[in-house]
């Protein structure tokens, strides 16, 4: 192989694996090669050196400097993927027989992969990149939406409008998945007696796994199912019914049709729970078992995660649209009707009842967890009625807090910091807390300047955004050359950026329009304010929230102080957790079931001020941040949000503000540094996902493999 070929090769080696895309090095290279254009695919390899023409790799491959960069990257994955020795292959050896199935309806790995629409997915995607780091086997299995969710964009009048946009195949890194005798994979999911879809299997490497992805967009399907898979949490009841009968069903299939043994299934919330039947529909085939053994055994090695606590995040689907979808699925289990849908009823009996997927995911497993502490007792009582003879505390759903993948999340600056502190190793000893005591010897000088970098690196992405959003949306040329100048670096930033879901209350510090003035206006303390969000194309409510936070960015008193930025995706949240200086979370409590975002902030500097829900609930120790009340809640709504609002500006004001402006000789502000420092040190080893994942392993993973009985899908 002569050298041009050699360089081409390493390059598409490494940008089919998305391994790269939670090692800055490697992303370096790419960018390097050509900034612009890596910055206008999206950050994709696979796009970008696609639009190179022979030519021009031929003088790429001509930089010694670059060759031997991309050489290095290369050898690195290689080691990465052959290493004989991780976690896993030491704790966990029967998974490398029989690796975890696991289930999600989207998977937030990087901003090119647009398969994602907010925090779910953005766990599901930490979890398998963390798996991989751990050498954990796992095969993960979703949809491939080939419009995504939406791209965002609002106009002046603060209306969001929602557009989609087609993301080819050949653009990303996927291939067709093969069977073990090298043939395309394409599925069959019956959806009624004359009806069936059609899913093609689609690869895609993520570290040492692979993921899944069906795809309806395949000849033999109706128009109508063609578009089935092209969207996310997008369309009525009968989409979202079909979309769901594929994942869990066809998901199964694809992996028995793959050749994969699994050892478990994991359901990252309800939304795949019909994978459960149609493995217990293969094991009858299999073993002859009836039904109910059958189910039993796949329950005894089935773990569901339930991420929410209000009531609209669980999918039900009235007995008619079950029944007209699922008459096959129910045929091949030998089911009446009412057996059948009593699965997913709380009261099996009553036929006016619909089907609901969170009933039927925790009645067919028998590892279920919320994803917080807190969240595990909402849960609980939530959920007591299926379990009538249970005390509430005796309900067999237990938790396991949430984390995020740390390599993803950090800042370069941030990474380089702790190898000098923490040591060349801090990245596999994530979860000792003795490594992170080792923070408070930093200088506080040092990590003050640190952040200050990414402080200001996050108010230049503002402004260039910015810019382009006014420039797009047909603001005067003054407005974009204003935006410019947004943001002081030298200034307080609270950063808010989630689904602009009304409970989430992304407004609430608008709540006291005069207060919230005298905040940002302040001579010499100001605050300032970037939100970034999406509300679903359904959500009037959350629209509303959206068009009221963009009233008060244009007001005079307000304006250059207050942002938002346009298509919050996975880029921009990056940019957001790596620079600003408070987190601001204000849910409504208990409706939070973990709130990941605030955790990509603290290992970055950041502090967060929150609401006592989700993680932070179990986190906040009064001096490692700020807390928004004190726990509490009312039953009526409107005092909570009066409540709890005078506390969000007390907070502000009395605690943050003084603290942050409170400058040594050398303007370095130490209260605030130690407080940083604190943050890190008691947060930092407990909330990413290689504990997480660990957590999961020992507590579901291992004791489901070990339940399931010698007669395995083959």
């Amino acid at each position: 192989m002569n050298t041009v070929d050699k360089f081409n090769s390493h390059l598409v080696a490494l940008s089919r694996n998305l391994w790269w895309s939670w090692n800055p090095h490697i992303i370096k290279v790419f960018r390097d090669m050509d900034p612009e254009r890596f910055r206008t695919s999206n950050h994709n390899p696979v796009l970008m050196l696609g639009e190179f023409s022979p030519a021009q790799i031929e003088r790429l491959s001509k930089d010694a400097g670059l060759r031997a960069r991309v050489d290095a990257a290369h050898r690195e994955l290689v080691d990465y993927l052959d290493e004989p020795r991780t976690w896993a292959s030491v704790h966990a050896a029967p998974l490398r027989v029989r690796p975890v199935a696991y289930f999600s309806a989207e998977f937030g790995i990087h901003e090119s992969l647009p398969i994602y629409s907010g925090g779910l997915g953005v766990l599901a995607g930490d979890h398998l990149k963390t798996a991989s780091d751990l050498g954990l086997p796992l095969v993960a299995v979703g949809l491939f939406y080939r419009e995504s969710y939406f791209r965002q964009r609002i106009d002046r009048d603060g209306n969001q409008h929602a557009e989609w946009v087609r993301s080819p195949a050949e653009t990303l890194p996927a291939k067709p998945a093969l069977t073990p005798a090298g043939r395309p994979i394409v599925v069959e999911v019956p959806i009624s007696s004359s009806e069936t879809l059609l899913a093609q299997v689609w690869e895609i490497r993520v570290g040492r796994n692979q993921l899944l992805l069906l795809d309806t967009d395949v000849d033999g399907n109706t128009d109508e199912n063609r578009q089935l898979s092209a969207r996310l949490y997008f369309g009525d009841q009968r989409i979202r019914i079909r979309q769901e009968l594929l994942l869990g069903v066809g998901g199964i299939r694809a992996l028995h049709a793959a050749g994969i043994h699994w050892g478990g299934l994991h359901l990252n919330e309800g939304h795949s729970a019909f994978a459960t039947l149609e493995y217990t529909r293969l094991r009858m085939e299999l073993t002859g078992a009836d039904f109910a053994s059958a189910a039993q055994d796949v329950a005894q090695s089935t773990v569901f995660t339930t991420h929410t606590p209000v009531d609209a995040g669980h999918d039900r689907f009235s007995p008619e649209l079950a029944d007209g979808h699922l008459g096959p699925l129910r045929q091949s289990l030998g089911l009446s009707q009412q057996d059948f849908m009593g699965l997913g009823r709380i009261r099996p009996h009553d036929g006016h009842e619909s089907l609901c997927m969170t009933v039927l995911a925790f009645k067919m497993s028998r590892y279920a967890n919320g994803v917080s502490a807190l969240h595990g007792r909402v849960t609980r009582k939530s959920w007591q009625v299926l379990w009538p003879h249970h005390r509430e505390d005796e309900v067999p759903v237990g938790h396991i807090t949430n984390g995020v993948h740390v390599r993803t999340w950090l800042a370069s600056a941030m990474q380089r910091l702790y190898t000098r502190h923490i040591g060349p190793d801090w990245r596999t000893r994530l979860s000792d807390p003795e490594s992170w005591v080792r923070i408070e010897d930093v200088h506080d000088g040092e990590l003050w300047e640190t952040h200050r970098v990414l402080k200001a690196d996050l108010v230049h992405f503002v402004r260039r955004k910015v810019g382009e959003q006014r420039q797009n949306n047909g603001y005067s040329d003054e407005d974009v050359k204003a935006a410019r100048a947004l943001l002081d670096p030298d200034a307080l930033i609270i950063g808010f950026a989630r689904r602009f879901a009304t409970y989430k209350r992304a407004d609430l510090i608008l709540r006291d329009f005069e207060r919230v003035k005298r905040l940002i206006n302040d001579p010499k303390r100001p605050v300032q304010f970037v939100f970034s969000g999406k509300a679903h194309p359904a959500d009037r409510p959350g629209q509303e929230v959206l068009r009221h936070i963009h009233e008060a960015m244009r007001a005079p008193e307000l304006r250059d102080r207050v942002v938002f930025i346009e298509n919050y995706d996975i880029n921009v949240g990056r940019h957001l957790v790596q620079g600003v200086d408070v987190w601001l979370n204000n849910p409504r409590r208990p409706q939070e079931a973990s709130g990941t975002s605030g955790q990509k902030v603290l290992l970055n500097g950041g502090l967060n001020c929150s609401v006592l829900d989700g993680w932070w609930a179990e986190a906040y120790d009064g001096l490692n941040g700020f807390a928004i009340g004190d726990g509490t809640s009312h039953v009526n709504v409107e005092e909570q949000d009066r409540r709890d609002a005078a506390s969000l500006y007390n907070v502000i004001e009395n605690e943050i503000v003084p603290l942050y402006y409170d400058r040594d000789e050398h303007d370095v502000p130490r209260g605030w540094v130690a407080r940083m420092k604190r943050t890190i040190r008691t947060l930092g080893w407990r909330f990413n996902t290689d504990r997480m994942v660990i957590d999961y392993t020992r507590e579901c993973y291992l004791p489901a493999a070990g339940a399931q009985t010698s007669a395995m899908p083959k």
